[in-house]
C-alpha cells in the first residue's frame, strides 16, 4: 500500500511538471488566431506570429510551454508592457499634478491680488490725502510693493530688514518734507535714524506690520511654495525608469499569458500587486515624507485667518502705511523737539520754502474691507485635495492593477498567475524597499536605493521643514534647514540584518525559477557569463606545478 501511495505520488508530480513545463497537452495543436488578432492590434506585424502553437524553449522570460510566441515576439512584446506601464505612471503623475498646479495657481492669484489691491488703494487715497508727503516719495512705497512680491514669490529677502530699511528711507525724507525751512545734512539725518526706534516717529504701525507681516507673508508663501515643491517631487519621480527585473516582471504579468495561448486569463489580484509592490518599491518609500509635507500644509492653512491672518495683512499693507503718516504728522512738534535734543539745533536754511502747506494735510482714516470668503473656499479645496493624495505613493500599485492591469476581479482558479490559470498563492508584500526582500515577483536589491527618489524625499523633508517653522512664524531658510541627511544616498532605512547580506528573490510558491530568462536587450553574451560563472574553471596554475615536479624528478636523467 505504501508504495503504491509512493508511486501515485511521483506520477502526478511528474504530470504537475509536464504540465507547468509543457503547458496544456490538449492545447498542442490550438489555433493562435487570438494571439494574432491582439499582437496585430498593437502594430506588429502578423508574420511574426504562428498559425498554431509551438515548442517554447526559445523563450526568455515566459514560461517554455507550448506557445504562440516567437523570441521577436516576445521581445516585442516585452517592449510595448514596459512602455505601458511607464504611460500609465506618467498618467497617473500627470493627473496629480494638474491636481496640485489647479490649486496652486488658485490660491497664489488671491494673494497676489490681495496685495495688488493693496496697493492700488494706496495709489488712489494717499494722493489726496497726505500732497507731496506722498507724491514725492512714489518710488519709496512702490519698491515697498515690488520687495513684498519678490520676497511672497520666493526671492532671498530678509522680510524684517526690508520693512525696516523702508521705514528708515521714509522718516529721513518725510523729516526733510516737513522741516524744507532747515538745513539737514547726512550726519544729522543718521543721527536721526539711529534715535528713531526710542522715539516711534511712526507710532506703532511700523512693529505692527513687521510682526504681522512676517507671520503672513511666510504662512502665505511656504503655503504655495509646498504645494510647488509637492508638484516638483511627482514630475522628477515619473520620470524615474523602470529596473530591468521589473520590466521582466510586467511582460510575464501583462503578456506571458497570451503567449501561453490563454489571452482571455486576466492577472490574478496578489500576483499584479506583488509585481507593481517590487517594481515601485522605491517610490513607496517617500509616503512617510510626503504625508509629513501634506499634514505640514494642511497645518499652516489656520494662519490664513484672523486679524493677523494672511488675508486680512496682505490685503491691508496700506492701512498701516496711512496709520504710520499719520502719526508722524501728529507727533510732529513732539518728536520735532526730542530729535532737536537728541542731534543738535540744525542750521536754518533761510531760502527754503515754508512749511504751511504739509502743516495743514488731513488725516487718512481707511475703513477695513471685509475678507471675501473666496480664500475660504480654494482652501477648503486645496485640504480635502491634499487629504485625498496623502496616500497616493503606496496606493500606486493597486490603483495601476486596477485601472490600467485588467486586474481579475477575484483571485480564482480563472486568473493568470504567472505560470498558467489557476490560483496565487504567495502572501502580498508590505510597501517600501526593505519589504521586497522576499517578493516572489521581482528581484529587488534592498541595498541599492534609487538615487533620484532619495533626493525627493529629501527635498520633501527640506520643505516640511519649512512649513513647520513658518507656522511658529519664522522664516527658515532652505539652506539652513537642519536634516539628519538620511536618504542621500545611502541607504538609510534599511535594517542591519538585512543589508548586510546578499539579497536574492525567494519564492514562497511551488513554481520553478527560470534562471535563464534575461529581458528584452540583453545580450546573448551577457546571458552566457551568468551561466558560465558558475561552472568551474580548470585549475591552471596546479598543472603546471605537477609539470614542474615531474621535470624536476627527471632532469638527473638527462645529465
Amino acid at each position: 500500500m505504501e508504495l503504491r501511495a509512493r508511486g501515485c505520488w511521483l506520477l502526478c508530480a511528474a504530470a504537475a511538471l509536464v504540465s507547468c513545463t509543457l503547458g496544456d497537452p490538449a492545447s498542442k495543436s490550438r489555433s493562435c488566431s487570438e494571439v494574432r488578432q491582439i499582437y496585430g492590434a498593437k502594430g506588429f506585424s502578423l508574420s511574426d506570429v504562428p498559425q498554431a502553437e509551438i515548442s517554447g524553449e526559445h523563450l526568455r522570460i515566459c514560461p517554455q510551454g507550448y506557445t504562440c510566441c516567437t523570441s521577436e515576439m516576445e521581445e516585442n512584446l516585452a517592449n510595448r508592457s514596459r512602455a505601458e506601464l511607464e504611460n500609465a505612471l506618467r498618467d497617473s503623475s500627470r493627473a496629480l499634478q494638474a491636481a496640485l498646479a489647479n490649486q496652486l495657481h488658485g490660491i497664489d492669484e488671491h494673494f497676489q491680488q490681495l496685495l495688488n489691491h493693496s496697493e492700488r488703494s494706496l495709489q488712489d487715497a494717499f494722493p489726496g490725502a497726505f500732497g507731496e508727503l506722498y507724491t514725492q516719495n512714489v518710488r519709496a512705497f512702490r519698491d515697498l510693493y515690488t520687495e513684498l512680491r519678490l520676497y511672497y514669490r520666493g526671492a532671498n529677502l530678509h522680510l524684517e530688514e526690508t520693512l525696516a530699511e523702508f521705514w528708515a528711507r521714509l522718516l529721513e525724507r518725510l523729516f526733510r518734507q516737513l522741516h524744507p525751512q532747515l538745513l539737514l545734512p547726512d550726519d544729522y539725518l543718521d543721527c536721526l535714524g539711529k534715535q528713531a526706534e526710542a522715539l516711534r516717529p511712526f507710532g506703532d504701525a511700523p512693529r505692527e506690520l513687521r510682526l504681522r507681516a512676517t507671520r503672513a507673508f511666510v504662512a502665505a508663501r511656504s503655503f504655495v511654495q509646498g504645494l510647488g515643491v509637492a508638484s516638483d517631487v511627482v514630475r522628477k519621480v515619473a520620470q524615474v525608469p523602470l529596473a530591468p527585473e521589473c520590466s521582466r516582471a510586467v511582460m510575464k504579468l501583462v503578456y506571458c499569458a497570451h503567449c501561453l495561448g490563454v489571452p482571455g486569463a486576466r492577472p490574478c489580484p496578489d500576483y499584479c500587486r506583488n509585481v507593481l509592490k517590487g517594481c515601485l518599491a522605491n517610490q513607496a518609500d517617500l509616503d512617510a515624507e510626503w504625508r509629513n509635507l501634506l499634514d505640514s500644509m494642511v497645518l499652516i492653512t489656520d494662519k490664513f485667518w484672523g486679524p493677523s491672518g494672511a488675508e486680512t495683512v496682505i490685503g491691508s499693507v496700506h492701512m498701516w502705511l496711512a496709520e504710520a503718516i499719520n502719526a508722524l504728522q501728529d507727533n510732529r512738534d513732539t518728536l520735532t523737539t526730542k530729535v532737536i535734543q537728541g542731534c543738535g539745533n540744525p542750521k536754518v536754511n533761510p531760502q527754503g520754502p515754508g512749511s504751511e502747506e504739509n502743516r495743514r494735510r488731513g488725516k487718512l482714516v481707511l475703513q477695513e474691507k471685509p475678507p471675501t470668503d473666496t480664500l475660504e473656499k480654494l482652501v477648503s479645496e486645496a485640504k480635502t485635495q491634499l487629504r485625498d493624495i496623502q496616500d497616493f505613493w503606496i496606493s500606486l500599485p493597486g490603483t495601476l492593477c486596477s485601472e490600467k492591469m485588467a486586474m481579475s476581479t477575484a483571485s480564482d482558479d480563472r486568473c493568470w498567475n504567472g505560470m498558467a490559470k489557476g490560483r496565487y498563492l504567495p502572501e502580498v508584500m508590505g510597501d517600501g524597499l526593505a519589504n521586497q526582500i522576499n517578493n516572489p515577483e521581482v528581484e529587488v536589491d534592498i541595498t541599492k536605493p534609487d538615487m533620484t527618489i532619495r533626493q525627493q524625499i529629501m527635498q520633501l523633508k527640506i520643505m516640511t521643514n519649512r512649513l513647520r517653522g513658518a507656522y511658529g512664524g519664522n522664516d527658515v531658510d532652505f539652506q539652513d534647514a537642519s536634516d539628519d541627511g538620511s536618504g542621500s544616498g545611502s541607504g538609510g532605512g534599511c535594517p542591519d540584518d538585512t543589508c548586510g547580506r546578499r539579497v536574492s528573490k525567494k519564492s514562497s510558491s511551488s513554481r520553478t525559477p527560470l534562471t535563464h530568462a534575461a529581458l528584452p536587450g540583453l545580450s546573448e553574451q551577457e546571458g552566457r557569463k551568468t551561466s558560465v560563472a558558475s561552472c568551474p574553471k580548470p585549475h591552471a596554475f596546479l598543472l603546471l606545478l605537477l609539470l614542474t615536479l615531474v621535470l624536476a624528478e627527471a632532469r638527473p636523467r638527462w645529465r
